[in-house]
C-alpha cells in the first residue's frame, strides 16, 4: 500500500458518500459500514510506521499526505472525516516519542502491541476532554490507581467529547496517578464494553452538537476502569509538544475540506441566475477568504516540514482558518439566501461543521491565550 493508492481509494469512498449527503447530513450516529469501508481501503494504516507494514514516516514527511486524505474524506462526510483524524492523531504520541525510549523493553513491549491492534483493523481515538477544564489537559481530575503491572491502572473521572465512542476500539485520555502531582497519558480498551455502569463505564450524556453532529462524541464516567499508561513517565507535555502540531493540520485540514465542497457547490448554484450588486461584492469576499484559508493550511504544512517545533505556526494557522471558514460559510448563507436555513440545503450544516474548529483543542479562550504568551 502506498499513499498514492490510499488517495484512490479514498476519493472513490468520498465521492460515493457524497452522492448521499442529503441523508448523512441530517444523521446523528456513526455507521460501521463505513468505518469498515475505509479500513478495507487501508486508512489505519496511516497511524502505523513504515517499517510495521503501515505508512507512516515522520512528522515532516507524512503529515502532508495525511491531510490529504483527511480533507478528500471531508468532502464526503466531515463528521467520519474529523473521528478518522483522531485515529493518526493519537498514534502519534507514540510514533513521534524521542528514539532513545526504543532501547527501553516495556516501551518496545506497548509499541508491539498497540501496532499489532491497528494492524489488525481496531481504530483509536481520544476521550481526553473533561467539564470544566477549558480544554487544558493538565488540569484533569481524573485519578488513577495503580493495580498489578507497571503500567496497569483504575481510572476514575468524567470525560466528554469523546469523538468516535462505539466505533473506535481504543480511547487515549489522562489521569492523575496516586501520589503525582500531574496526569500522565493513559489508554483505555472499550471493546465489547458496555457504557451502563456494570464494568465501570457510564454513558452521562449523549453528543447532541449543533455541528459535527454524527461523531458520537459522547460524555462518559469512568469508576475504576482499566487502563494501561503510557510507557514514558512525566511524558504529558512532551508529547502534546512533539504531537501537537501535526495534531493541528489534521482537524484543519479537516475543516478546509468541508470549506473546499461548500465552495464547489455554491459555484455551481451562482451559476445558473445573474448576481446582484451585494451578491456580486459578497462572492467576491469569500473567494478572498478561500485563497487565504488555502494559504494558510499551506503555511502551515510547509511550517512543519521545515521546522522542529511549528507549534506556534500551526495554531497562527489553525485559529485564522477557524474565523475564516465561519465567515466565508456564513457569507455563502447570505448569498444563496433563506433556503440554506433549511436542513435540505447543506450549507447551514456546513457552517456549524466548520465552527467546530474554534471548539477543537485548543478551543478559543486557550488558543488565544497561548497565542498571546507566546507573542509576548
Amino acid at each position: 500500500m502506498s499513499f498514492s493508492q490510499l488517495r484512490n481509494n479514498i476519493a472513490s469512498i468520498a465521492e460515493a458518500f457524497a452522492t448521499d449527503r442529503a441523508t448523512r447530513q441530517l444523521r446523528r450516529h456513526l455507521e460501521q459500514a463505513d468505518f469498515d469501508h475505509l479500513r478495507e481501503a487501508g486508512l489505519p494504516l496511516i497511524g502505523l510506521p513504515v517499517d510495521e507494514g503501515g505508512l507512516w514516516q515522520s512528522v515532516a514527511e507524512s503529515t502532508r499526505p495525511i491531510c490529504e486524505l483527511l480533507r478528500t474524506l471531508a468532502h464526503g462526510d466531515a463528521s467520519v472525516a474529523l473521528v478518522c483524524a483522531m485515529h493518526p492523531a493519537v498514534l502519534s504520541y507514540w510514533l513521534t516519542a524521542p528514539a532513545e525510549l526504543s532501547e527501553r523493553p516495556l516501551w518496545q513491549q506497548q509499541c508491539r502491541e498497540i501496532f499489532s491492534s491497528v494492524r489488525d483493523g481496531h481504530w483509536w481515538g481520544t476521550i481526553t476532554s473533561e467539564p470544566g477544564s477549558g480544554g487544558d489537559i493538565t488540569q484533569s481530575r481524573t485519578n488513577a490507581l495503580h493495580a498489578t503491572g507497571e503500567t496497569a491502572y483504575f481510572i476514575s473521572g468524567q470525560k466528554h467529547f469523546g469523538s468516535g465512542l462505539g466505533i473506535m476500539s481504543l480511547m487515549v485520555t489522562t489521569a492523575t496517578p496516586e501520589g503525582a502531582d500531574s496526569p500522565e497519558w493513559f489508554f483505555v480498551d472499550l471493546r465489547d464494553v458496555p457504557w451502563d455502569g456494570s464494568q465501570g463505564v457510564t454513558l452521562i450524556a449523549e453528543w447532541d452538537g449543533h455541528g459535527m453532529i454524527a461523531t458520537q462524541s459522547h460524555s462518559l464516567a469512568f469508576d475504576r476502569f482499566p487502563a494501561t499508561r503510557m510507557a514514558w513517565s512525566h511524558s504529558l507535555l512532551p508529547v502534546a509538544a512533539n504531537a501537537g502540531g501535526f495534531i493541528g493540520c489534521l482537524f484543519t485540514s479537516v475543516v478546509v475540506g468541508i470549506v473546499d465542497q461548500a465552495m464547489a457547490t455554491a459555484r455551481a448554484h451562482l451559476a445558473t441566475r445573474e448576481l446582484g450588486s451585494y451578491e456580486r461584492t459578497e462572492w467576491t469576499r469569500v473567494q478572498l477568504e478561500y485563497w487565504l484559508i488555502e494559504q494558510a493550511l499551506e503555511g502551515m504544512l510547509r511550517a512543519i516540514e521545515t521546522n522542529d517545533d511549528a507549534r506556534h505556526e500551526i495554531l497562527t494557522g489553525k485559529t485564522a482558518i477557524a474565523e475564516l471558514s465561519e465567515t466565508a460559510l456564513t457569507r455563502l448563507c447570505r448569498i444563496i439566501g433563506g433556503s440554506t436555513l433549511g436542513r435540505r440545503s447543506p450549507f447551514g450544516f456546513w457552517l456549524n461543521d466548520v465552527r467546530a474548529l474554534g471548539f477543537l483543542r485548543p478551543p478559543w479562550p486557550l488558543a488565544f491565550k497561548t497565542l498571546e504568551a507566546t507573542h509576548d
